[in-house]
């Protein structure tokens, strides 16, 4: 790694800004991955373009990283098959004859418990909650955005606090990577004290009970209700319209075509994690467990669809073709983001900011310390397992030798984590977020954000008291 310096955070930073100012999320990563190599590079900005291109190239060399590419591009077509075969619609359908949702409120708590319910994984989730809820946002006049924050804020920050899955998997490795004797019941204790996590997950239902729409959410709902489903010149990260070409007096068909394959692959998720763990679901493979999920999921649809006689496999075909080329941009994010992701450790961004705050602090404000640098550290590099990575093993040795709690100072670095992927616009659970409910990026990153921050300052006050409680 390169000794860390001061201009270390400028790569990441210069993403994030361009992003915001110019709602190009593609052109401004790149951005930082080539300002990243032009420092690692003697400032020769020549040689940074060619050790970028290298550098993106070289994301598929980790086996993990090019699961996760190959999983974001196989969700498209499932989704195309799905909404193919008529199952989102014979599952709205289905809810709205039994009486289960009929209105607006109803729509976004369907949304908000499906997140607290599916936490074997926070991509499932996202897909699953956008899926199932996206129909009826439109119909009942709830903004797609609404959607992306709801589904945002129960998918990472539920599957957090789960101890089997591979969220939990990952960050108890990491503990006990720091000596930590116990690191189960470390994560275990650090669960309460996850407070934004929490502060996230209970600020959304509140959102929806109370009906709390703030600045740019407001304005987004307003024109929902008017009937305009994005604002002008808006891009959405998928084309769902195929939904909406279904004529009112047409066959319905069986919920079971979309609820069959998403329940297959939020089962074969655990299933997979225990196989590839050896028979530990601990131990097994998060981006290996994903792949096979939905793979089974895509087999399980298209059987359906073949045996129900909808489509011929040429035309199953076509709309999986179709569908992975909807993803493609997402695809190019997600790459991108790897790449940003690996160069910024390899500048080490990470461990001068960490290192930064690391001095004579008072233990009072050491977990308020970590929290915000978490974040900082996850914003500016889009990821929190890549923040996971660097903090936990700061946070921890600084917890045994001053003698405070290793599970709030391991809460904190999470909760931090968590944050600054929440709010992060080059964040792959941010990406995912706008794909699953089809809304505009850039425009979900915008009316997230005060409810991000929201949390985040009920967390950082929450870790000040507990704190000064000890």
């Amino acid at each position: 790694m390169h000794d860390p310096q001061w201009y270390s955070v400028l790569p990441p930073l210069l993403a994030i800004a361009l992003a915001i100012w110019s709602k190009q999320v593609i052109p401004s990563l790149f951005a930082g991955i080539w300002s990243a190599h032009t420092l690692l590079n003697q400032f020769n900005p020549l040689t940074g373009i060619a050790k970028s291109l290298d550098g993106t190239i070289n994301v598929f060399t980790d086996a993990g990283d090019a699961r996760v590419l190959v999983f974001t591009l196989l969700i498209g077509p499932l989704i195309a098959t799905i909404e193919r075969s008529g199952g989102v619609r014979g599952f709205v359908h289905f809810l709205e004859n039994r009486h289960w949702v009929q209105n607006g409120f109803r729509a976004q708590m369907l949304a908000w418990g499906t997140g607290l319910v599916i936490f074997v994984e926070s991509s499932i989730t996202l897909l699953v909650a956008g899926t199932v809820s996206r129909p009826l946002f439109d119909r009942y006049r709830v903004s797609r955005e609404k959607l992306a924050y709801l589904i945002d804020a129960t998918s990472a920050p539920v599957c957090v606090m789960i101890p089997l899955n591979a969220w939990g998997a990952f960050i108890i490795s990491l503990v006990a990577s720091t000596g930590i004797e116990n690191p189960l019941q470390v994560f275990i204790g650090a669960v309460p004290m996850n407070l934004y996590a929490i502060a996230a997950i209970l600020l959304a239902g509140l959102v929806i009970w109370k009906n709390i729409n703030i600045g740019p959410m407001k304005r987004a709902e307003a024109r929902t209700q008017g009937g305009d489903i994005l604002w002008p010149g808006a891009i959405p990260l998928v084309d769902v319209s195929a939904e909406h070409e279904v004529d009112d007096d047409a066959h319905i068909p069986s919920a079971w075509l979309m609820v069959l394959p998403i329940l297959t692959m939020v089962a074969m998720m655990p299933v997979s994690l225990y196989i590839t763990g050896d028979g530990n679901i601990i131990n097994g493979s998060g981006s290996t467990a994903v792949l096979w999920s939905v793979c089974l999921a895509i087999a399980v649809a298209w059987i359906m669809t073949l045996f129900k006689g909808y489509c011929s496999v040429t035309e199953l075909m076509q709309v999986f073709m179709k569908g992975a080329g909807d993803l493609l941009p997402i695809g190019i994010i997600l790459l991108l983001a790897l790449a940003l992701g690996d160069v910024a450790q390899e500048l080490g961004t990470g461990t001068y900011v960490a290192n930064a705050v690391r001095g004579n602090i008072h233990p009072v404000l050491l977990a308020p310390m970590i929290f915000l640098v978490s974040a900082f550290i996850a914003f500016s590099v889009g990821s929190s397992w890549g923040t996971f990575a660097i903090m936990i093993p700061i946070a921890m040795p600084i917890a045994l030798s001053l003698g405070l709690s290793p599970s709030l100072m391991l809460a904190a670095a999470i909760s931090g984590a968590i944050f600054g992927d929440h709010a992060s616009p080059i964040s792959d659970t941010t990406v995912l977020a706008s794909m699953a409910s089809a809304s505009d990026h850039i425009e979900h990153v915008r009316t997230q954000l005060p409810y991000a921050l929201l949390a985040a300052g009920i967390a950082a006050i929450g870790f000040l008291l507990i704190g000064l409680a000890q």
